[in-house]
């Protein structure tokens, strides 16, 4: 299991509730002792212009993917924006040897309108073309044959498929997985209620990870797994991870 965690969730929120800490490399630090395979990092829009992706050498860092949060904007499917934004994190993410960029189209940048979707994929089908290199991962909560769309735009565009937010809106997890297959290369593993936005702690909401695992199982998934979950008490972070990640281990090696 190639299990990670988000860009954060080892340090107390001082900069952000999800944001790259002040001292991001102390969690690259914690990653052998709490054996962990990878760090997602992220990147905010109100914190962009300082995020260390952009000035620091980062290829001995484990980073799996870029989370480019930034992307949850109104103006997500604005060419100067993604000029601004986008452009930028895609050639940090080349320099720096990273392989994927998380697309998330949720809550600000949602895609299930289809003409906000058609507008979108407008402006950003160039970056698919302009940086073959990098594999989009797109994060969307849209009905399969929507997101598949979506995906079909080019070749360099898979799927971060992300527990809590499909359970959140209703969808079938089982559809969901079997349906996309081999384009999912990325799983965020976190907890979420039914019509809730609120993460919980692992086991204490709806998301069913026993069939979840058995899915991504049956389809021979083989790709990362990044812890995402509810932060706990502040302070205790550290903590709080290795408790989800015995949770998860213990769900999916009993399969």
């Amino acid at each position: 299991m190639k299990l990670g965690v988000i860009q954060g969730r080892l340090s107390q929120p001082k900069n952000g509730f999800q944001e790259c800490p002040t001292d991001w490399k102390r969690e690259f630090d914690l990653l052998s002792k709490l054996k962990l395979n990878h760090i997602e990092w992220v990147v905010t829009y109100d914190n962009y212009f300082s995020n260390p992706l952009f000035n620091e050498n980062l290829k001995e860092y484990p980073i799996s993917s870029v989370c480019a949060d930034f992307m949850v904007e109104d103006k997500f499917n604005n060419k100067a924006f993604l000029e601004t934004f986008l452009k930028p994190t895609c050639e940090a993410v080349i320099r720096n040897d990273i392989n994927f960029i998380t697309i998330p189209l949720l809550e600000k940048s949602d895609v299930n309108e289809e003409d906000v979707m058609n507008k979108f994929l407008d402006v950003f089908y160039p970056y698919t073309e302009m940086f073959k290199e990098i594999n989009f991962l797109i994060e969307a909560t849209i009905d399969v044959k929507k997101l598949k769309k979506v995906l079909d735009i080019n070749d360099n565009l898979f799927v971060t498929y992300d527990t809590g937010n499909i359970t959140s809106c209703g969808l079938n997890h089982k559809n969901y997985i079997l349906e996309l297959d081999d384009k999912i290369k990325h799983v965020h593993l976190k907890d979420r209620n039914i019509k809730s936005l609120k993460t919980v702690e692992p086991l204490t909401g709806d998301t069913d990870f026993n069939l979840i695992f058995k899915c991504l199982r049956d389809i021979s998934f083989n790709g990362l797994y990044t812890l995402q979950t509810a932060r706990g008490i502040s302070g205790n972070e550290t903590n709080t991870i290795i408790k989800h990640k015995e949770v998860m281990e213990n769900l999916y090696y009993v399969q």
